[in-house]
């Protein structure tokens, strides 16, 4: 049992830190992209100035579009003891007990789902060809093969997390059932950080 302000904050912090964790990955493809790309410029161009811009924004923005999803569902109607179908207070999970109209909180929901997704895998998209194409142009087998090992590890966090958010929120509501939802959810909340230190070692 939990109180509907905690649900509503507990829902909040999750959020928060799945969409602050997908443009942190997006970052993360950045710095390989000038790592790879430009090693003789990476000092000037990833400064310590430019890294403390990108993950505050990556946290700023990771704050934002889970704070307007909250300002809606603290307006819809919810009356007595209410059973959330989930593991932990998800949106979609949450909003679904409410007795009022739930059709703007879910368009809100796929179109913020929408832009994460969309905007930081064309970064993430984008500098990865950039990479390719750079990897390929080394001369030596062991430069190229101490290239990709180098992405590697990125690339299956960002195949295991984008993988599933896509799966999730970027598809209309009705595709998805509760469980699959539910099961799903696992994975972007608790499996994939717990594996994170093994593919990242």
């Amino acid at each position: 049992s939990i109180f509907y302000s905690s649900c509503m904050l507990q829902y909040f912090l999750s959020c928060t830190a799945v969409v602050t964790e997908s443009f942190l990955l997006a970052v993360m493809a950045y710095d390989r992209f000038v790592a790879i790309c430009n090693p003789l410029l990476y000092t000037v161009a990833m400064s310590q100035r430019l890294c403390t811009l990108l993950v505050v924004g990556s946290y700023l923005w990771g704050m934002f579009g889970p704070f307007v999803l909250l300002c809606y569902a603290l307006q819809l109607n919810f009356f007595g003891y209410n059973v959330i179908n989930h593991f932990f207070c998800e949106y979609t999970a949450l909003i679904a007990v409410s007795s009022s109209d739930i059709r703007i909180p879910h368009l809100l929901l796929f179109s913020f789902a929408t832009f994460n997704e969309v905007s930081t895998l064309l970064i993430i998209l984008a500098s990865y060809v950039f990479i390719f194409v750079t990897v390929l142009n080394i001369s030596s087998a062991s430069g190229r093969r101490k290239a990709f090992s180098t992405c590697a590890s990125h690339l299956t966090a960002i195949t295991i997390f984008h993988g599933t958010i896509l799966s999730l929120y970027c598809v209309p509501n009705s595709k998805n059932s509760r469980q699959t939802v539910k099961v799903a959810s696992v994975f972007y909340t608790v499996v994939n950080p717990m594996l994170n230190p093994i593919i990242y070692t």
